[in-house]
């Protein structure tokens, strides 16, 4: 680095000229921009003035190099015992604080190089106090099976830094906030007792060895106040405590704390270890939006206990407590960082600049935000610093009269009026960003007398039992009743939400992310007035709300590849089966929600609602196979052989689900001829795949705290329920070319493989390809479909109006047909739309008679989707909720119900006349 000289882009203006005088005369060696720099500084510092005449000859040498001479101070601290070590960390503190404030007051560092110093300065200090102090205990044995070798580390005791020193932001007379924890694994049995008082009494003495002000000074003030239940636990206390108490009753202020904490001294490796069991505490698996009201009341209590309410004014003010004060900048970083740093890794930083920069990178707040913050932040931390360098005062406060600001003023060589303007214009902008995120204003709306009986219903719910979501849920019912008796059914629409809010387990979570986001209680009138069945969804699985607010909710579907990266990449960070099985399921269902909304809103039609479904549990399946395999692989070794795939039959390989539909999947393997896998519980290889494909089905369907994925059926595999679960390729081979029914081969026309091995997928394909070629000079086809469409009549005959899926020309006897088209026309097409064309060209059917099943499949499926999306699988009523009614009519093209009603009834004899005449036809052709 270069001397500091040369570095220097401004100086204070002495205040007091006889005091820079004076220090300029001590300080003949300094060049002119130097002694510029030291006069100024010293006529406005009294105590700078001090620390210069008292280090004036070391001065000489630091400003020659400042950052070399604060390495030096931080290196002679090491090895020194506890009786010389006090007054070498007290000279330290004197001239790292000395270079520290020339270097800020001059230009030369920037703010992260002046907190950094002070912060480095104090993590060296702590831990050449702990081992001096460790030393004489270990020698002496009061620490049982700890030797010399364990005094670097500790003897298992670390020391978390908190607050701005975790985040290498120390101002420049800040005091310390330490929480001091002991490695319990470390001792064994009755020593445990032992090691906790001697540790107990080593940070006692550290704490005095830091803080104490003796002839020499002091290093740092130290507060351990910060520890699990301060008032009543010991000073040091064990890890297996402290996790306890933060698992059962630790608060939302001391999350917010251990954002910023590190290992800053002792066993650094066993304090992340303790970081990390605390990452489940610190960040929330769900958008945290209670902590918002959490991190409100905390700033009210701080105001009211320090007396800082009230309008703004300059005199006293308090920079870092105050209105638009750092503590505000600090919060609404901390909050954010609460509320979205458990659903996004990338906000777990503990810098506030650089949290504010995560936070604007992820989209979570507006950039121009997040700039304006951090300027003022640092503006902010420079008036703090000259606040404090004047007298070393832990204070915060503004001047109290004229003189005081004069002398600030000249300290940062400013005109008196103008900084005074700049700092009540920082400080209101700092409010008016912070202010309305932690308290928005909620404009009063009179509650709309509509709907009494229902709502008297309302705090018996499950949601609404206790008293802190009574109170954010009495804020939003004005707003939330008077959008409900605006819709075009006021009472449709709050049954509705009725049903949604009865089905809530709980409230507080929720009514927050409501009250802190209103687009979302808007969202939730739209779909309660729209979609019950969607409404119902949301009841049970509301966190995926956190989806809408998360970024990239109402951007383009991202297609199955990016899908199956992105979930592949979050169940890698998962510590267990469990928890990645866990971690699907809220991707899948937040996804799953966000293609019902923007089906909902018209960005996408049942067409393409129906593909992406489709792409979402291809995607889930793809992902968990591979979690399922390593998850047997460690129990039984990898898969024996080739491995395996997964074929997605029916419409998953099809590629059009709907949003209620259940997955029919088959598992085929290859053991090449190995017996057995090769782990720590071998077994056969049949074995190991069946209880693969029986891992694979729990993965999917088990219900778990996050509900389950899919439904799982598996009868299309070869032989049925009576057959193996999971069928080797050879078997697969013989049985559909020897043994399978037609069915089994019209089904095989839809099959895709989804995931597992790709060469053993491509082989399977080629099969596929090839059998349906064999089999599509097969002369029973058409009388076999002829003998299946009779028996379907007799169990599920089916009906008119709303039903789409049974009886004569509607969707299963139109995806029969097609599938029977596919298979004659030997066509390896998967879609019913595609199979239809292929019919056509093989001249199976006629180019009118391809148009009407066509489009009588895609009216029939669009409000079958519609339908599904409205209800949640149940059947649609005979008279939909209004908004219900415009999403039908809009998927149709009809202009009412009737003429839906009407147009379905139409398509499905149209579609009926034209599977008829094919199996007609075909009788005929036999008959001769």
């Amino acid at each position: 680095m270069t001397d500091l000289a040369s570095r220097l882009s401004r100086a204070p203006r002495p205040f007091d000229s006889d005091m820079a005088a004076e220090a300029r005369a001590a300080c003949g060696w300094a060049d002119p921009a130097v002694a510029e720099l030291i006069a100024g500084t010293a006529g406005c510092s009294p105590f700078l003035a001090g620390l210069i005449g008292r280090e004036g000859d070391w001065l000489e040498a630091a400003c020659a190099d400042p950052e070399a001479a604060v390495a030096a101070e931080l290196a002679a601290m090491k090895g020194k015992d506890a009786a010389t070590l006090g007054p070498q960390l007290r000279r330290a503190k004197r001239r790292v604080a000395l270079i520290a404030a020339l270097a800020d007051l001059g230009g030369a560092w920037p703010l992260e190089e002046v907190t950094g110093s002070l912060t480095r300065l104090a993590d060296a200090a702590l831990q050449a106090g702990l081992e001096a102090l460790l030393a004489p205990e270990i020698a002496r044995g009061k620490l049982p099976g700890m030797g010399e070798d364990d005094i670097e580390s500790g003897a298992g005791m670390a020391l978390f830094a908190m607050g701005k020193m975790g985040a290498f932001e120390l101002n420049y007379s800040s005091d310390i906030d330490l929480i001091c924890l002991y490695d319990e694994t470390r001792y064994e049995g009755t020593d445990q007792h032992e090691a906790r008082s001697v540790l107990v009494r080593v940070t006692r003495k550290l704490a005095g060895l830091i803080g104490d002000i003796t002839g020499e000074g002091y290093v740092f003030r130290t507060d351990l106040r910060l520890r699990p239940d301060a008032a009543v636990t010991p000073v040091c206390l064990s890890m297996g405590a402290a996790e306890q108490y933060y698992e059962s009753v630790g608060r939302t202020w001391e999350r917010a704390a251990w954002i910023k904490a590190r290992p800053c001294a002792g066993d650094l490796s066993a304090g992340a270890d303790f970081v990390e069991t605390l990452r489940p505490f610190v960040w929330r698996r769900h958008l945290d939006f209670h902590a918002i009201r959490d991190a409100h009341d905390m700033r009210l209590k701080i105001r009211d206990h320090k007396g800082l309410g009230g309008a703004l004014s300059l005199p006293g003010h308090d920079m870092k407590l105050g209105r638009g004060g750092i503590r505000e900048i600090e919060f609404f970083t901390q909050t954010r960082q609460l509320i979205s740093g458990g659903r996004d890794p990338s906000l777990r930083v503990r810098g506030t600049v650089e949290g504010l920069e995560r936070l604007a990178q992820a989209g979570w707040i507006e950039a121009e935000t997040a700039e304006a913050l951090t300027h003022h932040y640092r503006a902010h931390r420079e008036i703090e610093h000259r606040v404090q360098m004047i007298g070393d005062q832990q204070t915060h406060m503004l001047p109290s009269n004229e003189e005081g600001f004069a002398r600030l003023a000249a300290f940062m060589d400013r005109d008196l009026a103008e900084l005074k303007d700049e700092l009540t214009e920082r400080l209101e902008t700092v409010h008016a960003l912070t202010e309305d995120f932690f308290a928005p204003g909620h404009a009063a709306a009179e509650t709309p007398d509509f709907g009494q009986e229902v709502t008297a219903r309302w705090p018996g719910y499950p949601a609404l039992r206790s008293g802190r979501a009574v109170e954010i849920f009495d804020r939003l019912r004005p707003e939330i009743l008077k959008s409900l008796s605006e819709a075009a059914r006021p009472e449709e629409a709050l049954a509705q939400f009725d049903a949604f809010l009865a089905g809530l387990p709980a409230g507080v979570q929720l009514f927050s992310l409501f009250e802190a986001n209103p687009q979302l209680t808007r969202l939730i009138i739209d779909i309660c007035a729209t979609a019950p069945g969607l409404a119902q969804y949301l009841s049970r699985n509301a966190g995926v709300l956190d989806a809408v607010i998360g970024g990239g909710f109402f951007e383009d579907w991202p297609g199955t590849d990016a899908l199956r990266a992105d979930l592949a990449a979050r169940l890698a960070r998962q510590p267990d089966h469990e928890a990645r099985l866990g971690a699907a399921r809220i991707w899948a269902k937040e996804l799953h929600f966000r293609i019902g909304v923007h089906h909902l809103r018209g960005l996408i039609d049942a067409a393409r609602a129906g593909t992406e479904y489709a792409e979402l549990a291809e995607a889930a399946v793809a992902a968990l196979v591979p979690a399922v395999i390593d998850e047997m692989a460690r129990r039984h070794g990898p898969p024996p052989g080739r491995g395996l795939s997964v074929l997605g039959m029916g419409s998953l390989g099809a590629g059009r689900l709907g949003s209620s539909s259940d997955l029919d999947l088959i598992v085929i393997y290859d053991a090449a001829g190995v017996e057995a896998s090769d782990g720590p519980r071998p077994l056969a290889a049949r074995a190991w795949y069946a209880r693969f494909t029986q891992s694979l089905i729990t993965a999917l369907s088990a219900p778990m705290p996050d509900g389950k994925l899919y439904e799982v059926d598996m009868r299309l595999r070869p032989s049925g329920r009576q057959g193996p679960v999971a069928t080797a390729l050879p078997a697969f081979r013989a049985y559909q070319r020897d043994e399978a029914w037609t069915w089994e081969h019209l089904a095989l026309t839809r099959a895709r493989v989804v995931a597992g091995e790709p060469g053993l997928g491509d082989e399977i394909e080629d099969f596929r390809r090839a059998l349906i070629t064999e089999k599509s000079t097969g002369e029973t086809v058409l009388a076999d479909l002829a003998s299946m469409r009779a028996r379907l009549a007799e169990a599920r005959p089916g009906g008119a109006g709303w039903e789409t899926r049974d009886g004569p020309g509607r969707l299963q006897d139109v995806e029969l047909f097609a599938q029977s088209l596919a298979l004659r026309a030997g066509s390896p097409e998967r879609a019913v739309a595609a199979q239809i064309a292929a019919g056509r060209e093989a001249g199976l059917i006629d180019e009118e008679e391809a148009a009407v099943l066509s489009e009588t499949a895609d009216l029939l499926r669009r409000v079958q989707c519609v339908a599904r999306l409205l209800t949640g699988g149940e059947p649609l009523p005979e008279a939909p909720a209004e908004g219900g009614v415009r999403l039908l009519l809009r998927e149709s093209g009809c202009d009412s119900l009737d003429d839906l009603r009407r147009a379905l009834d139409a398509a499905a004899r149209r579609a009926e006349e034209v599977i008829d005449r094919a199996l007609a036809g075909h009788r005929a052709g036999e008959a001769k």
